[in-house]
């Protein structure tokens, strides 16, 4: 057997290496730009409608839409498009040129008879073939001619003279060829002029470029880039910088100032072309923010300086003459946020109270685009500072929240509102309209348990309960059934209920649309959903905020007199009922309980990150007892049955003054006197009755 090396001259083979080479790139791009997302879309969520437009809309359209065409990578997509069409001309080429490579000559498909045919059979077929197609038998049907009848047998006969000579047939069972072994050619999918003396060195010049420095960057571009941001999607360096900006006496307008060490990756290459810039920045905030902030502003340099007056200039709602700046003002608020959630997990870990709700807060701030220390009336559409100072009495100590200002009776609220300098009817309709549909979370009942016991005893697994409503301000919510404020404990015989895993039988939906951004709690939702979804959560309205955000809401266990975080936060993102049927809904905090006994005095925080004025914090006293002996003494309620009275158990019991049954013999052998022996066992059983009680009694 021979072996000869052949190059494709003709380019027969080279789809082949054209089609390995576009899978090997092709088949891991269109996996990560297709393969399902964890977190699931925001697009098909309820939104609360408004017609309100910001006076800078148009900007913040023009930044929605860049960042739409950012998310559907479009050199992605092109990349994808030009690659699997090349590769679907690749394999048209492949099945083409199979189709017209010459097959080998084979008798077994020229009589269509199996390999494992006998002689004998293969015999019989044949004659069978020569009464259907020997040329003095056969009938011409449509194209057919005598020539290709002739043809045909012709075949037939050289198929069958082969298979009935034994060595031919035994070649073509074991070698496929009736001359046996054959020598065989190995094609390599590229022309000969690739190693001609000209071009050789070129050839293995592109093969080293492509496989030795090429491929090994892009495989490690995006390894180091899957390693340089956290879990919150911040560089690794900018959750350096807010680490170190941490302080433990940290407010909102300081948390502020730390999140402006995120516009490094931002300015820093365009520091120099920031002159006069920042100049501008100031120059418009400086007449709109608080004490402090021009003070801490000048201290600064360069790109943090921008991007702490960029932030502020977002939070006051200021506009400038330049496009540029206005764009780079959305962006730098939207990235806020996510280094915002990187900071919230720094705070978590020190475990200070004030931190942790500054950064909370600040995400307010933030999202509706208010400073701190600012009404929590600008989030309604078309007011005004002018109008909340009118509405507040200037000079009010703190400012009015949502819920305050819907306490007020309709005409009292018409009467601040609408009117000169005011809003006009339609606006005013809208704003209390928006007012209404805001979401705020109602505390019913918050309280402790430990699961199948009555009460909280030293290391156990404890739960903070809360039942909560959403009620809307100035919405009257019917009262709440006393039967949803109580919390009953899982069957048991439901193991996963009792372990805290779903169930086949109750279905617990704890499904949500957006990962929690900090460490939190798993969210349990005692209240079942069955035979469909839970409702979607509605986005929150925030018309100044360039992109499209859940509401959240943060409970966590603190300490006052320390100011101190207790117990991690819990985010609460999606309701597992309906929320405009003012439903109760249930959601447990799991901890281990304090190792001793006595009274342990927690401050409950609830914190929305989306709305200002809606927290609600209360204090609240978690009861550790000792844990009760077994009591050795036989109580009669708990016993199965009671003993006869002529067994051991029986007689001992006699002499402790229990009731005993009467036995079986006894009854035989007195029937005479059977309505005085009922008499006197129910008169026993009613003295066995009242020694119990009067154990009780003793007990409590």
């Amino acid at each position: 057997m021979s072996t000869d090396y052949n190059y494709d001259e003709q380019g027969q083979f080279f789809p082949y290496f054209v089609a390995t080479m576009l899978l090997l790139a092709l088949g891991p791009v269109t996996y990560s730009t297709f393969a399902p997302s964890k977190q699931t879309g925001l697009q098909n969520n309820p939104r609360i409608e408004s017609s309100f437009k910001p006076a800078d809309y148009d900007h913040i359209e023009q930044h929605k839409r860049k960042k739409r065409k950012e998310s559907r990578r479009i050199k992605r997509m092109t990349f994808l498009a030009i690659g699997w069409s090349l590769m679907a001309y690749m394999i048209y080429l492949i099945l083409t040129s199979s189709a017209l490579t010459p097959k080998i000559w084979d008798p077994y498909t020229i009589l269509g008879i199996s390999m494992s045919a006998s002689e004998k059979a293969i015999k019989s077929h044949y004659r069978r073939l020569s009464i259907k197609f020997h040329p003095d038998k056969v009938k011409l049907q449509g194209n057919d001619t005598l020539e290709s009848a002739n043809e045909r047998w012709v075949e037939i006969t050289k198929a069958y003279k082969a298979l009935t000579d034994e060595e031919i047939r035994r070649n073509y069972q074991e070698y496929g060829h009736p001359d046996g072994k054959q020598s065989y050619s190995i094609g390599i999918a590229l022309p000969q002029w690739t190693i001609a003396d000209g071009s050789k060195y070129w050839v293995l010049a592109f093969y080293g470029v492509m496989f030795g420095i090429v491929l090994p960057y892009y495989v490690g571009k995006w390894w180091y880039g899957t390693k340089k941001y956290t879990k919150d999607g911040v560089l690794m360096e900018t959750a350096g910088r807010l680490f170190k900006g941490y302080e433990e006496d940290c407010d909102e307008k300081k948390a502020v100032e730390i999140l402006s060490a995120g516009g490094l990756e931002k300015f820093k290459k365009d520091e120099k072309n920031m002159e006069g810039k920042e100049h501008i920045i100031e120059s418009a905030i400086k007449d709109k923010v608080p004490f402090g902030v021009m003070s801490t502003l000048e201290k600064m340099e360069g790109w943090k300086r921008k991007t702490y007056g960029l932030l502020w200039a977002f939070m006051t709602r200021t506009r400038f003459e330049d496009s540029k700046l206005d764009a780079e003002k959305l962006d730098v608020a939207q990235d806020a946020v996510s280094w915002n959630n990187s900071l919230l997990a720094i705070m978590l870990a020190f475990s200070s109270t004030k931190p942790i709700l500054s950064s909370m807060r600040i995400n307010q701030n933030l999202v509706q685009a208010i400073p701190p220390g600012g009404s929590p009336l600008l989030q309604l559409p078309y007011f005004t500072e002018t109008l909340i100072e009118k509405i507040e009495e200037f000079g009010a100590k703190d400012h009015w929240t949502i819920q305050r200002f819907m306490s007020l009776s309709d005409e009292k609220r018409r009467q601040l509102c609408v009117g000169k300098d005011g809003l006009t009817e339609e606006q005013y309709k809208e704003a209390i309209a928006i007012a209404q549909k805001i979401p705020i979370l109602h505390v019913e009942k918050a309280f402790f348990k430990v699961q199948g016991e009555k009460t909280v005893t030293p290391n156990a697994i404890c739960q903070l309960v809360l039942k909560v409503r959403v009620i809307p301000a100035g919405v009257t919510a019917p009262p709440v059934d006393p039967k949803d404020l109580e919390d009953e404990d899982p069957a048991e015989d439901d193991i996963d209920a009792l372990i805290g895993r779903t169930s086949s039988k109750s279905k617990t939906q704890t499904k949500t649309t957006e990962k929690s951004p900090i460490p939190t709690n798993e969210v349990e939702k005692s209240a079942l959903v069955t035979g469909s979804e839970p409702p979607m959560p509605t986005l929150t309205h925030a018309p100044f905020f360039p992109a499209a955000t859940l509401p959240k809401w943060h409970v966590f266990l603190a300490d006052r007199r320390s100011g101190r975080m207790i117990i991690a936060p819990m985010t609460i993102v999606q309701f597992p009922e309906p929320t405009d049927n003012f439903q109760v809904q249930t959601f447990k905090l799991q901890f281990g309980a304090p190792p001793n006994s006595g009274e342990v005095h927690f401050q409950m925080h609830l914190v929305c990150d989306s709305y200002l004025g809606t927290d609600y914090k209360t204090g609240i006293v978690l009861k550790v007892d000792e844990p009760r002996m077994f009591d050795t003494r036989i109580k009669e309620e708990d016993e199965i049955s009671e003993p006869e009275e002529d067994s051991l158990a029986g007689l001992m019991a006699s002499s402790r003054g229990q009731s005993v049954k009467r036995s079986s013999h006894h009854h035989h052998h007195h029937d005479d006197s059977d309505e005085e022996d009922e008499s006197d066992t129910e008169g026993e059983e009613d003295e066995g009755s009242a020694t119990d009680t009067d154990t009780d009694t003793d007990e409590d």
